[in-house]
């Protein structure tokens, strides 16, 4: 019987290495962004076509490779960083030149050409699906070009598991996002398919943020800053007042390497609790400066997750370093004295004399007094409180039942009062508590929750609207100005018929800035700029791909904005559209994302309440 095991060929070994490391184009281009970091390069430019299928393109000007390091560079296990195994819990880098080439060049058709400064010529190769094809001296700047064209061309099936091309350029800004965070000293910029999108000229932290985030940000930062024997903490948290209901900017980092860490994101949430409300989240970017040492790293290239050593003694740290900020910069009231209506604050005089201040006393008033001898009592004053209640009980308006002395005529025995409507004595339907509509049916009572009732109305119609592109747009007479963060603007294509199917109308003023000409017809009390950004990060939370998905995702997130709140007050009329609309849903008994909407109390269960 012959043996069964073998080696695998390189090329095949390469493409199974390759899709634990690269499973997308945004993984390209953190590689290849990440090489270049660690190149030394102070300029970095990317360059991508249909997001990243045809062409993932970074230029660096960094100090450049060999004719042999560059073809040592796509060897298996190849790098310039790691000489034991001691190294690999100290490294400091974000990667090592090497790292991930062999992968890229299993999958794709890669082409580099890179010069050192004190070299004339510079190198030239091409490999596709790991064959060498070509290698040449060429003449090219000081630095690398890194060309990555048709990726996953040889592998059909991972190219088929492709999400659309926005999904994919959005992952694609998410990477770039995370690395330009801790890079601000380094210059980026972003070509998609030959024309710049994105331009962050070197500068420091909170400047790149606001590069990112858009300039409303920078009111909205507060500094954090500690150093202790287990390391540093410092960066920024967006003040309380800002949180957000949707998807907020949230970034961890340490040793300028991004991460995900649950424990330390509820640090800050501890920070925050009492000041904001539960279902909002606030934005924050922090950065850990530790001992390579006292980390714990999956060094797989892909891998986010860090495990420290000294974990619950940085919890405490984070949190009462986060805490210690809010507190000096948000406790105080800021006292604003150039306002209109201030106080006029005297100067003092020592020249000039100060009156004694002078009470009115009636000295013959006596409350024991009894008023009736005839001796003089001074009348309480008037505030004229009467003001207050005038025609107060005209406008009361008789909801349900009746008060006074129609209660009275009602229960007397032969009483009632002919002139009362009986829709008002015995209305249809009843508001308890502002939240819920009670109906009377003919198995018992039915209880209705307000608000989930009008955002399955709301939903039904949205995205209908968005369907059949029916929405009314009514236009504004002062567009509001919308600023995106580069992320969210990366995202907005992506639905942005839909938006103006519903009703929306934007126009990009360029910059990742639209001004809103248009909003639907149905929205009252609404800040138009809060619903987008809210909508365009259910889409970047969701990451919808299916053009149904994503027009559900709209149609909810706009309908839950906009419904009837709890604590508000209805009318009859408003309570009997509301029941008339919900059940000519084809599904009235539970919101879109599966909330209970209706709730029956039988008979049978009334009765055992109350006997």
């Amino acid at each position: 019987m012959p043996d069964i095991i073998h080696l695998l060929p390189d090329s095949i070994a390469n493409q199974i290495a390759a899709g634990e490391v690269i499973q997308r184009p945004a993984s390209v281009v953190k590689e290849l962004v990440e090489n270049a970091i660690d190149a030394g390069a102070t300029h970095i430019r990317i360059g991508i076509k249909d997001a990243g299928r045809t062409l993932i393109q970074v230029i660096d000007d960094g100090k450049g490779m060999s004719a042999t390091d560059l073809r040592m560079a796509f060897e298996r296990h190849a790098t310039s960083k790691i000489k034991s195994a001691d190294d690999l819990f100290a490294l400091t880098t974000m990667g090592f030149r090497g790292e991930a080439l062999p992968s890229i060049a299993a999958i794709s058709h890669v082409e580099v050409k890179s010069r050192r400064a004190e070299d004339e010529l510079g190198s030239s190769i091409h490999i596709s699906g790991s064959k060498l094809e070509k290698q040449e001296m060429v003449s090219c700047a000081t630095g690398t070009t890194i060309s990555v064209k048709n990726i996953f061309y040889n592998v059909p099936a991972r190219r088929k598991f492709m999400k659309s091309n926005e999904t994919e350029r959005r992952n694609i800004f998410s990477e770039i996002e995370r690395i330009v965070l801790v890079n601000p000293v380094i210059e980026f910029a972003l070509s998609e398919n030959d024309m710049e999108t994105l331009h962050l000229p070197a500068t420091g932290l909170r400047q790149r943020i606001v590069q990112l985030e858009g300039k409303s940000v920078n009111q909205q930062l507060i500094e954090i800053e500690e150093e202790t024997t287990l390391g540093k903490i410092h960066g920024f948290v967006t003040r309380p007042e800002f949180a957000r209901k949707g998807r907020a900017s949230q970034f961890f980092f340490v040793n300028n390497r991004f991460i995900r860490h649950p424990y330390f994101h509820r640090a800050v949430m501890a920070a925050f609790e009492p000041l904001i409300a539960a279902n909002e989240k606030p934005g924050y970017y922090i950065y850990f400066q530790v001992d390579p040492e006292t980390l714990d790293v999956n060094i797989h290239p892909t891998k986010t997750e860090v495990k420290f050593e000294n974990e619950q003694a940085l919890w405490q740290i984070l949190m009462v370093t986060v805490k210690e900020s809010l507190g000096k910069f948000n406790a105080m009231p800021s006292i604003d004295f150039d306002r209109a209506d201030a106080p006029e604050i005297p100067i003092f005089d020592p020249l000039r004399s100060t009156p004694m201040p002078h009470v009115n006393v009636d000295p013959g008033y006596n409350p024991f007094h009894n008023p009736n001898n005839g001796t003089h009592q001074p009348s309480a004053p008037s505030f004229e409180w009467e003001q207050l209640y005038h025609g107060f009980e005209n406008e009361k308006k008789l909801t349900i039942g009746v008060e006074g002395d129609a209660a009275a005529t009602l229960f007397k025995p032969g009483g009632t009062d002919q002139n009362m409507p009986e829709t008002e004595l015995f209305p249809e339907h009843y508001q308890y508590k502002q939240k819920y509509i009670l109906t009377s049916v003919k198995s018992g009572l039915m209880i209705i929750d307000q608000h989930r009732a009008h955002v399955r109305i709301l939903f039904d119609k949205y995205l209908e609207q968005i369907q059949h592109k029916k929405g009314v747009s009514q236009r504004v007479l002062f567009p509001e100005v919308l600023e995106l963060s580069a992320a969210e603007a990366a995202a907005l294509p992506s639905f942005t018929d839909d938006l103006e199917a519903v009703g929306f109308e934007l126009s990009n003023l360029g910059n990742h800035c639209y001004a809103i000409q248009g909003v639907p017809a149905e929205i009252e009390n609404a800040v138009p700029s809060l619903l987008i950004r809210t909508m365009i990060g259910k889409n970047m939370e969701t990451g919808g791909d299916v053009k149904s998905s994503i027009q559900e995702s709209i149609a909810l997130t706009l309908a839950s904005l906009t419904a009837i709140p709890y604590g508000r007050t209805l009318t009859s009329e408003e309570m009997l559209l509301i029941v008339s609309q919900l059940f000519a849903s084809r599904t009235p008994s539970y919101t879109p994302d599966g909330q209970t909407v209706v709730a029956l109390m039988s008979d049978e269960e009334i009765e055992k309440k109350i006997r």
